[in-house]
């Protein structure tokens, strides 16, 4: 492993993969308000001090990893991905998409709750995705809770069983148990969550009152693009943000592609609305003017969007009106992408992404004045929020879990098919030159990914904590 600056990490051939390790010393340690010399010392799986360079007093050796100025900063934290585990192992299961991740400096994920058999929508539900992810994951998962119609009576249950909050779909998902919501529906599990401390996460497009089908050639992508228009996602958002405001439920709109959406945030949250927004890397880094014909592998909901709309996502970000920047990450199997064919109004949704969000992040960002710190807020603090996790992880300070990621920004890379940890290679970033390859991932003091390899069985932790209820009695909305 070589460096821009030829420094040459010290010891980590001395840690055992898997391995808990005492110190982490970097010259390029990202803390809350600098960047500098600094030894993290991890005690059973905490962050138990930060000591300046002067302050060093272990020698270096076993059990202490020395990077020299590769950059150390807290791991990633990825608030929404797809597994389709139970149920539907031949797109993704945990094994691989926990080995990805890992491979890409993320230290957690919260796993979405439609693509598995049965869907994260019940109590029983959530038990069997507890006992099908047990002893398989190689950096730590929560689990998002999922509203449907009718299952109001089982929100509770499951925000007492450790479920952060719940995703709902305001159009059709093309999951057969899991439909989307009506007005009606939000209004009912709304009232049913106030003052709880979950948070509510919408994908944001709602059905078009009118729409023409399409005519034209469909293994080119402007078809597809014009069934969902940016008023989809500017109708959703308005809904979304007027329930926000009557019942002061904390919102959360998923993968926003289109910024048209983003003045009726920024309008919500002046006027005192508890909402959040993500964006996602195929977002910030594909445009619909470079998708070929038969591409279907970009294809995704809400659609990637033209040039000039990615620029105006850029700016939202650096003016922070965009919160974090996530995967959405989707597995997707060759024949559901329909590839023979290349049609992409028959093929399915997603994009896999989930190990390079790091890299494809910084190429972008690091030449239009983001700067680590920056990444950290978008990448590590904000989901960190949002997951409600801030207590534990997300940032580096003593009493936080140990979890790092160490990574060179400066090395430049090529993304090709032996370096891909996912199950299915499929993906829009094959031949992208990236900057920014992870060394090492650390997930509470254990070393889970170093250099290409990982550690010897999965170590990962579910997080499942059992949530504040509500003191009152629900009352009927209406």
């Amino acid at each position: 492993m070589s460096t821009k600056s030829n420094a040459t990490p010290t010891g980590p051939a001395k840690v055992d993969m898997g391995s808990e390790v005492v110190a982490v010393r970097s010259d390029k340690v990202v803390l809350n308000d600098t960047i500098g010399p600094a030894e993290i010392v991890i005690y059973n799986g905490k962050i138990v001090d930060i000591l300046p360079k002067r302050s060093w007093v272990r020698p270096s050796g076993e059990k202490v990893l020395d990077v020299g100025d590769l950059v150390v900063m807290p791991g990633i934290i990825d608030p929404h991905v797809h597994i389709c585990e139970p149920g539907h192992l031949a797109c993704e299961g945990f094994t691989s998409v926990t080995k990805a991740a890992a491979a890409g400096g993320i230290t957690t994920i919260v796993h979405m709750p439609l693509y598995s058999c049965p869907p994260t929508t019940t109590l029983t539900g959530l038990d069997s995705k507890l006992l099908s992810a047990k002893g398989q994951c190689h950096i730590d998962v929560a689990f998002w809770g999922g509203i449907i119609p009718g299952n109001q009576a089982e929100l509770l249950p499951m925000l007492k069983a450790g479920v952060p909050g719940f995703q709902c779909f305001l159009m059709a998902t093309g999951v057969e148990d899991f439909s989307r919501v009506c007005l009606q529906d939000l209004h009912v599990a709304m009232n049913e969550l106030q003052d709880t401390e979950c948070v509510l996460l919408f994908h944001a497009e709602q059905e078009p009152t009118q729409w023409t089908p399409v005519l034209d050639d469909t293994t080119e992508y402007s078809p597809f693009l014009d069934s969902h228009p940016d008023a989809m996602e500017v109708e959703a958002t308005l809904t979304i943000a007027e329930l926000c405001l009557q019942y002061k439920v904390p919102c959360h709109i998923t993968h926003l592609s289109s910024a048209e959406a983003l003045p009726i945030i920024k309008k919500a949250r002046q006027n005192g609305a508890p909402i959040t927004v993500e964006t996602t890397h195929h977002y910030l880094s594909l445009s619909s003017e470079c998708i070929p014909p038969g591409g279907t592998y970009y294809k995704c909901c809400p659609p990637i969007r033209k040039k000039s709309n990615q620029e105006k996502l850029w700016s939202a970000l650096k003016e922070g009106q965009i919160d974090m920047v996530v995967s959405a990450h989707t597995p997707c199997s060759p024949e559901l992408k329909d590839l023979s064919n290349g049609d992409f109004l028959k093929a399915q949704g997603g994009i896999a992404s989930l190990q390079f969000g790091l890299p494809l992040f910084w190429t972008s960002a690091k030449s239009r004045g983001f700067s680590l710190h920056d990444l950290v807020r978008l990448l590590c603090k904000n989901p960190a929020v949002l997951s409600r996790l801030e207590d534990r992880k997300g940032s580096l300070g003593p009493g936080m879990d140990a979890d790092l990621v160490i990574w060179n920004p400066d090395k430049e890379f090529e993304v090709n098919k032996e370096i891909i940890h996912h199950k299915h290679k499929l993906m829009p970033y094959l031949g992208f030159q990236l900057h920014g390859e992870v060394f090492a991932t650390l997930v509470r003091g254990k070393l889970a990914y170093l250099n290409g390899k990982f550690a010897p069985k999965p170590q990962g932790d579910l997080l499942v904590t059992q949530r504040k209820m509500p003191t009152r009695v629900a009352s009927p909305y209406y």
